[in-house]
This record gives C-alpha cells, structure tokens and sequence, in this order.
C-alpha cells in the first residue's frame, strides 16, 4: 500500500509552512510539495519591515528559511516537485507531480499568486532593483523620492495613494484615460499634489544602468513617447494565482482564486485554500501565515470527523 499522509500543502510560502508547522506540531503526519524554494513571493523583498517579531527587519529568503525550519524542527517533510494534477474526488486525494503520486486524508493549497508582469525586456533582471510588485513592501526605500505607479486598478491606485504619503512625486502611468479603479479612490489621488497621472500611455522600456533610473513610455492614441525619471518602478497591474494545475477540482472566482472564506475550507470537503490563492481583502505575509494556521484547525477538525 502506497502511504497516505495525514496532510498535503502545496506551497512552501508562509502559509504553507505555516501549515506545515501548525500540523507537525499537532501530531499529523504531513508533506509540503514545494516547486522551487523556501518563501515563496515573501523572497523578491529585500527587506520585510511589517512582519511581527522582526524589530529591524528580515529579508524575505532569510525569513523563509527560517519558517522552513521551524515547521521541518517539528517533523514536517519538504518534497521539491512540481504538482501537475490533482483528483479531490474521492475520501482520499491524489496530487501527482514530477516526483510521482502523493496520497493523503486532507490538502492545504497554499500555492500562492504571482504578480502580472509588464512583459519588456530587463524587467526580471531589475526586480529589486527598481522595479517592484508590492508597494506596502518596499515603498519605504523611496521616501523623499520618485516612483512611478504602473496599472489604474484598485490595487494601483491603493498602491499610488500609499506611496504619495511617502515619495517626493508619483506618476500613475494607464493605458487608459480614466482609472479603472473604485470611486472611492478617485478624489484623494486626484487631491494629491505630488500625483500626476500619464494617461493613455504605456511603458516600453526601463531605462536603467544597474538600477531603474526612469522609463521609456508611449501614448497609445498618438504613438508620440516620452521618458520618465524616477528612483524607482511599482508593477500594479493585477497578480494570477496559480490555479492551474487544479483544472476544475475546486471552485473558483471569475479572476482565477480559490473561493474560500476565513475558515480556508473550498468547495471540496478535506481541501483548503491559505494565503494569497484564496479569495481575500489582503494578502500580505502576516494574513498568509494566519492562514496557514487556520487551515489546520479546520483540517483537524475535518480528520476527527471522518
């Protein structure tokens, strides 16, 4: 008989090890299936200021190292694979990756959701650099600064406000000639006096030595381009969670998230969804981890009842 284990996490970010940890420490007997490394999105971040327990900071690859451990300290076992499939239908589960078959009573899909990149050339090469995907993480690097905005949705415009109590000037570069994002945004950014909006427009190129220096942008309508100097570069343009690999096996939302509520249970008995792939107002390491904890409660809960 193939060994089913107590619990499967697909993800090794902090909700995933979180949940590693939460479950070793109760006594289950679980895996973590991680793709690549340790930490998840939490490893493009430098420094992570707004986690708990870090008075000056942690870069996000140290800090997930450090979950890893903690959770693998307690028993967890980590398996570098990548998962292809997965069959929820039956009381056990069935995840098949690069590695083989992994049965087991309960799953924690705590995979994640990457941000949408721009697409032109140097970007991976600038991410750190420059160019950046989460302003709550590193908009403190530009306080008294430039920064530009990239995107016109609620995310973008969430992110433009919060960096405008920050940097020195924001420009809020879109495609169209109005934000995409809530009302409710629209009059503080408009009254912000270091914001200036670049409508129309799109980026063509970073322009950058070592380190982003501005951007090469072009009018949509018009094609005339232009440049902007700026310190620093904030992607905004949505994120996609990693749902693929479930092909219809949980339910999701119309933008691709597992619809799952504070309780992290989906639309499958013995399934969960924690951190940033679950639908959710906020996804920031400290709400991944939250729920990765979560996840195993109601996990246990799930395993006392079958």
């Amino acid at each position: 008989m193939k060994h089913t284990y107590d619990m499967l996490i697909i993800g090794g970010g902090p909700a995933g090890y979180t949940a590693a940890l939460y479950a070793a420490r109760a006594g289950l007997d679980a895996v973590l299936i991680e793709r690549m490394s340790a930490g998840g999105q939490m490893t493009l971040t430098g420094d992570i200021d707004n986690y708990p327990g870090f008075d000056e900071g942690i870069d996000g690859f140290t800090l997930g190292m450090k979950m890893q451990n903690g959770a693998e300290r307690f028993g967890a076992k980590t398996e570098y694979a990548e998962v292809l499939s997965v069959d929820f239908s039956g009381k056990i589960k069935k995840t098949e990756t690069t590695n083989g078959t992994y049965l087991s009573r309960t799953v924690v899909i705590a995979a994640g959701a990457n941000p949408r990149e721009l697409g032109i050339e140097n970007e991976q090469a600038l991410i750190g650099s420059g160019v950046h995907y989460c302003a709550h993480c590193d908009g403190r690097f530009y306080k008294g600064k430039t920064v530009a905005v990239i995107g016109g949705g609620n995310s973008a415009a969430a992110d433009a406000l919060y960096l405008s109590r920050l940097a020195k000037k924001v420009y809020v570069v879109h495609r169209r000639d109005t934000l995409r994002a809530e009302k409710i945004y629209h009059e503080p950014l408009m009254k912000a006096e270091n914001v200036e909006f670049v409508w129309n427009s799109i980026v063509t190129e970073f322009i950058a030595d070592e380190k982003v220096r501005g951007l090469k942008i072009k009018n949509v309508r018009t094609d005339e381009t232009a440049e902007i100097i700026c310190d620093g570069v904030f992607i905004s343009i949505g994120r996609k969670p990693a749902t693929d690999f479930l092909k219809g096996a949980v339910q999701l939302d119309s933008n691709g998230y597992i619809i799952a509520d504070e309780t992290t249970r989906t639309s499958v008995d013995g399934v969960f969804a924690a951190g940033d792939i679950r639908t959710k107002a906020l996804r920031q390491v400290v709400t991944a981890a939250a729920d990765g904890a979560v996840a195993v409660h109601f996990a246990e809960k799930y395993l006392m009842e079958e």
